[in-house]
């Protein structure tokens, strides 16, 4: 890669670890890091240590997840404006968790903390492979299927909405909190949960990189030039909807930095997905990590969903999105 490329990456990676520091003191509760090596403030540190840090570092975990799959998927559809909120995919992950929370179901522990992400894997396939195989029809555009999405969205939220209908009160509160998105539930278990599924997925996907940068030629394209396309999208396809199942699955629906990161980093970095992987998965986890410390004081002591807080700026990038593209067919 060129060296400003380089150098732009590793500016990314040294302010998110200057900004994660940051945010591990900021709060309704100001905790600085010299408390660390405090004897005296061992209450604060142990606050610091199982619910600041945390977190911050799920909010990395997820902001980079869902940075990621929108990459994959507007590389997929070579459509900036594909994104797993938008396209129906963190819908049919929502509405498969919802399904699990309000369904007594017992399992052995291991098996309990996996099972809301498996749950919305399999609600996030079905809805990416929907999605993935109107794409491949001779007359799809990105209208069709938007509204494909749009049809997806309607109908897992009238699902939701059944399932909140028959829930208890605590399950409906438990559906209302994580449909705003949320990482007030952030443990140590689901973090390691969450990036137990991250760290290899990323890998794989990095590895694919080149060629997801071949399926930008077309796929007959990529063909002639040695990638095996159906079998490059299928693993691409699985590895997108478990990064939002995991998303999905711990913090509940976190919309638009699907969108809105990719297509920056895109901007700034250019085309090559060698580096728009790993800078939409560092600013991925950069911007979800500013949202959460804004929603964690800006109404202090209470704490406004992240998720709303995401909304309020991505609605209005996609607006600025579709009227940028002004008069090309869509």
């Amino acid at each position: 890669m060129p060296r400003r490329i380089t150098f732009s990456l590793w500016t990314l990676a040294f302010t998110l670890v200057l900004m994660t520091l940051l945010a591990t003191g900021v709060g309704a509760l100001r905790l600085p890091v010299n408390l660390l090596w405090n004897d005296s403030d061992d209450a604060l540190r142990q606050i610091w240590f199982t619910i600041r840090l945390p977190r911050v570092l799920l909010a990395l975990v997820i902001g980079g997840s869902l940075a990621l799959a929108g990459c994959v998927m507007q590389g997929l559809f070579r459509n900036p404006l594909a994104d797993p909120g938008l396209l129906g995919i963190s819908s049919g992950a929502a509405c498969a968790v919802a399904l699990w929370v309000v369904l007594p179901i017992t399992l052995p522990a291991l098996l309990m903390l996996y099972a809301p992400m498996l749950a919305a894997f399999i609600g996030a396939l079905a809805a990416t492979l929907v999605i993935f195989l109107l794409s491949q029809q001779r007359d799809s555009s990105l209208s069709r299927l938007l509204l494909v999405g749009i049809a997806i969205n309607a109908l897992c939220g009238a699902a939701v909405g059944v399932l909140s209908w028959v829930s208890n009160d605590a399950q409906l509160r438990q559906l209302s909190l994580w449909g705003m998105g949320s990482l007030g539930a952030a443990q140590w278990s689901t973090l390691l949960a969450a990036t137990s599924l991250m760290i290899p997925t990323v890998l794989i996907i990095w590895r694919l990189a080149s060629a997801l940068n071949l399926l930008q030629l077309g796929d007959e394209e990529a063909h002639y030039l040695g990638v095996d396309v159906r079998i490059v999208q299928r693993i691409l396809l699985l590895c997108s909807a478990l990064l939002v199942a995991s998303a999905v699955a711990v913090s509940g629906v976190i919309g638009f930095i699907g969108l809105v990161v990719p297509h920056l980093m895109r901007m700034w970095l250019g085309s090559d997905h060698r580096a728009v992987i790993p800078g939409s998965v560092l600013s991925g986890a950069f911007l979800l990590l500013i949202a959460d410390t804004i929603a964690r004081t800006v109404v202090s002591p209470a704490e406004m969903p992240v998720g709303l807080l995401t909304s309020l700026l991505g609605a209005p990038w996609f607006l600025w999105l579709i009227f940028r593209r002004g008069g090309q067919h869509v």
